[in-house]
């Protein structure tokens, strides 16, 4: 009998990922390019969702929150996403902040301040831990598909 993979249901979670990018842009009005891989679980705020810019090829993982508000400060910001970039499980970008192409944003990081391009942060607040990394689609590191390739040599 043949193994099952991890992605069985790939198809279908494609589909939900798609009708969910579609519900964000046409009922809420986000700027979300349709190349744009959102976690089921990740949150874009909805109270100013015109504040949402998310650009091609980017990965928003699972339980990230993309805020575009601060009731207590009534501000209404745009936060913007930029191309190829990857925002890590359970991180939190807050509003206003601009994050630049290629750039990596750690799993449980708090994102307080724009991150620039190509660049990795991490932490609470998010510092940047690398500059000038090279990254493809989705923020993949450029010597992924290498580490990968190795690893799977040695199974």
């Amino acid at each position: 009998m043949k193994p099952q993979g991890l992605n069985r249901l790939a198809r279908l979670r494609n589909a939900l990922v798609w009708l969910k990018r579609q519900w964000f842009v046409r009922v809420f009005g986000m700027d979300i390019h349709p190349s744009v891989q959102i976690s089921l679980s990740a949150r874009l705020d909805r109270t100013y969702p015109k504040g949402v810019h998310v650009g091609a090829n980017s990965y928003i993982a699972f339980e990230a929150a993309v805020l575009t508000h601060d009731r207590t400060r009534g501000l209404y910001l745009d936060t913007v996403i930029g191309r190829d970039c990857f925002i890590g499980a359970r991180s939190l970008i807050l509003p206003g902040i601009r994050i630049g192409d290629g750039a990596i944003v750690g799993a449980g990081s708090v994102v307080t301040k724009d991150v620039p391009a190509c660049a990795v942060v991490a932490g609470n607040p998010a510092r940047i831990v690398r500059g000038e990394v090279k990254t493809g689609r989705f923020g993949r590191l450029a010597s992924a598909d290498a580490t990968e390739h190795g690893l799977a040599l040695n199974q």
